[in-house]
């Protein structure tokens, strides 16, 4: 069983940056495609940035490209995303995703993931 927990939310004034964390534990060791999700009250759950098993490969939405950046440290089995530039249209619970499947490609949609963390809010003020 694959357990994901983020850290990093808060409240940032907009024009200002956060870091998420997402701290990935498993009783058997091995690498995941991963991604970030967040959903804003009343709306589905969107798409943010993804990355592969290896980190070559990244993915993000048009509405965060350039501001948002997503990374790993697969010795340390953490996912980060650096937020930068954050807009009020940003504040959302953000979840930690990964993927099951034994691909070293990125994944968008939210049923290529198998594993969800708690999420952390991000609250950006106008």
């Amino acid at each position: 069983q694959v357990q994901l927990v983020e850290s990093g939310g808060g409240l940032v004034q907009a024009g200002g940056s956060l870091r998420l964390s997402c701290a990935r534990s498993e009783r058997i060791l091995r690498t995941y495609p991963m991604g970030w999700f967040r959903q804003a009250p009343g709306k589905e759950r969107e798409f943010v940035a993804a990355i592969s098993i290896g980190g070559i490969s990244t993915s993000y939405a048009d509405s965060v490209k350039g501001r948002f950046t997503i990374s790993r440290d697969n010795a340390k089995n953490m996912v980060y995303l650096q937020m930068n530039s954050l807009k009020p249209w940003d504040t959302a619970v953000y979840y930690c995703a990964a993927s099951a499947r034994i691909a070293d490609m990125v994944f968008t949609t939210t049923s290529a993931y198998d594993y969800w963390g708690q999420g952390t809010q991000v609250t950006v003020s106008s």
